[in-house]
């Protein structure tokens, strides 16, 4: 189905250009992620091993941060920053809960705050992941480690992850799909050949003749069961509740019902990268501090516990994803706003009283959606982990479940606007598009 939708999306000639321009933004990317930053030494990353906060930094970066190089930050601070605002308008800071209540102006002073929120963020973050990593290596990454040195590599990565940030809105304004999530999704593809080689040389060439049977039926298993969760997130991701809505106010010829359609997991892949964010970083910072002379007893049990790779680290990664999916689901549907408006609209839930009633009503929904969300994202998350532990598998693969809902959601995304540009194309009788 996606290869025909494709064939006929490349036929339009608008289409093909936005699908062209995609692809050269996506190669300048790529392009990037190989220019290490100047005057660091990128074979000291290699000391660090099998360090979680480097594989996360990895996965948004599009496996950037093991050249070290000038995309190293990607898109990360810009997705931070964007969650934040989104924060602070949950009647947290009074001028951005009134921007975003005026429409276009708003949301140009938003993505405004945005960006300059994320410059900060990159610059900060950028300096303290040199500064740790140089920390924890036995071998020096900045061979110089002063604070011109620091400010310098601080700057370099600070810009080239404004680069990244405006490729992607580039991506937004004049290609094909939503530009962050394009540049994420072209990352975690680049990634694919080394984790099936991984998984190739650990099953096959390092192993004796006589478990080669062995090794293809689990390869097998391993391939049907990644074919299974991909058709289960590719279900839930799809999957809508549409709640039935009535209109009292009709214009001439207007649909007297309608239906507010919302996801069984709408907070998307969000959890699920905050969760891995937060249990990745005491693995970094905690290591650094004791490198300090800082030996204390309870900072190895805080460790452990935040290792998404130990019993109980897996435990807390569970409940920091259902933690987060109820929070992100909140920001994503505001129950109060939604009821404002279909009261505005003069529109109304069948057996539900406007108003109060119908927030009400929503919130409880959104609870029992964010349940079932919250088990559907911990599942394909903690699945890949347990594999990994179980079988011996590459370091790469604990993040498949990231990985693979972000490549669905993209891929979904990407569908629905090809979708889009072809419906559009059938009533070109009815309005101008350019063949």
């Amino acid at each position: 189905m996606f290869f025909k939708l494709l064939k006929d999306a490349l036929k339009v000639k608008h289409v093909r250009r936005k699908i062209l321009f995609t692809i050269f933004i996506i190669f300048v990317f790529r392009l990037g992620t190989h220019i290490t930053v100047p005057g660091v030494n990128v074979k000291s990353l290699e000391q660090l091993g099998d360090l979680p906060f480097l594989n996360m930094l990895n996965l948004v970066s599009g496996n950037a941060m093991n050249n070290f190089s000038v995309f190293s930050l990607g898109v990360s601070p810009y997705i931070t920053a964007s969650i934040v605002v989104q924060l602070l308008q949950m009647d947290i800071l009074p001028k951005f809960v009134e921007w975003g209540k005026q429409g276009e102006v708003g949301r140009r002073k938003l993505n405004q705050a945005t960006r300059y929120i994320s410059l900060f963020l990159a610059f900060f973050q950028s300096i303290g992941i040199t500064y740790g990593f140089n920390a924890l290596s036995s071998v020096a990454l900045v061979p110089t480690p002063n604070p011109q040195t620091y400010i310098l590599i601080g700057a370099i990565l600070t810009t080239g992850s404004v680069v990244v940030t405006w490729l992607g809105e580039q991506i937004t304004d004049k290609g094909f799909g939503n530009g962050v999530s394009m540049i994420i999704f072209s990352g975690i593809v680049s990634a694919l050949p080394n984790t099936i080689s991984s998984i190739y040389d650990d099953y096959f060439v390092n192993v004796r003749s006589s478990d080669l049977q062995s090794s293809y039926l689990f390869i097998a298993g391993l391939i049907v069961a990644a074919l299974i969760i991909i058709f289960f997130t590719t279900f839930v991701q799809q999957a809508e509740y549409k709640i039935p809505i009535q209109y009292t106010k009709l214009t001439k010829g207007a649909s007297t019902s309608s239906y507010l359609p919302l996801k069984i997991n709408p907070a998307g892949v969000i959890p699920v990268i905050f969760a891995s964010s937060i249990t990745a970083l005491p693995s970094t910072i905690i290591p650094f501090v004791q490198s300090q002379g800082w030996n204390l007893s309870w900072l190895s049990s805080v460790q452990s516990a935040f290792d998404y790779r130990t019993p109980v680290g897996m435990v807390v990664y569970a409940i920091l994803i259902v933690v987060f999916s109820f929070f992100y689901t909140f920001v994503q549907v505001n129950p109060e706003k939604t009821a404002e408006n279909l009261q505005k609209n003069a529109s109304y839930i069948p057996k539900v009283r406007p108003g109060r009633e119908t927030e009400q009503y929503l919130t409880s929904l959104l609870k029992k959606l964010a349940t079932l969300g919250a088990i559907f994202l911990a599942f394909v998350a903690l699945s890949p982990i347990l594999a990994q532990q179980l079988y011996g598998l590459s370091a790469g693969v604990a993040l498949g479940g990231t990985s693979l809902l972000i490549l669905i959601s993209t891929a979904i995304e990407g569908m629905k606007q090809l979708e889009g540009y072809l419906l559009k194309r059938k009533y070109a009788g009815f309005m101008n598009v350019e063949d």
